[in-house]
């Protein structure tokens, strides 16, 4: 038995597949997500969510976003989505670094607290990006 799973962004349709498993990061921990699930509305924070199709894993970066579940489908409206074979390590390295440099200037005081929040923020994207590409390079799996 599987679970139609759609992940969608302002861009473009990230996924459409036939899943068996679902796990997402909500905004009060992960959820797991089986076929026949009960129906569920729930906001999404950065965080990882992979899907399993057989024995293979799938990772996605999501940036917050919003998931409805029902019996026979998942939606994921995410603010942001990147599959790990996409994330350019480098490209994420260096968003890392130039929000870091930034809160240092913070600490320095030249950063008002709605600025610190937003680089804050980059912060976890670029470091979520990291692991999820650097995981699948090692090819592990959490």
């Amino acid at each position: 038995m599987s679970i139609h799973l759609d992940i969608v962004t302002i861009e473009r349709i990230v996924v459409s597949e036939e899943v068996d498993y679902v796990s997402a990061p909500g905004i009060d921990g992960v959820l797991g997500i089986l076929p026949q699930h009960e129906p569920l509305l729930t906001a999404l924070s950065i965080g990882e969510l992979h899907y399993r199709q057989g024995n293979t894993n799938h990772s996605f970066a999501i940036g917050g976003g919003f998931m409805e579940v029902r019996p026979d489908k998942i939606i994921v409206l995410a603010d942001a989505a990147e599959s790990a074979d996409e994330i350019d390590e480098q490209r994420a390295e260096a968003a890392r670094k130039r929000a870091q440099d930034l809160m240092a200037q913070k600490q320095q005081g030249g950063i008002d607290v709605a600025q610190a929040a937003l680089i804050e923020q980059s912060i976890r994207r670029a470091e979520l990006r990291l692991k999820v590409a650097r995981r699948r390079r090692s090819g592990t799996q959490e």
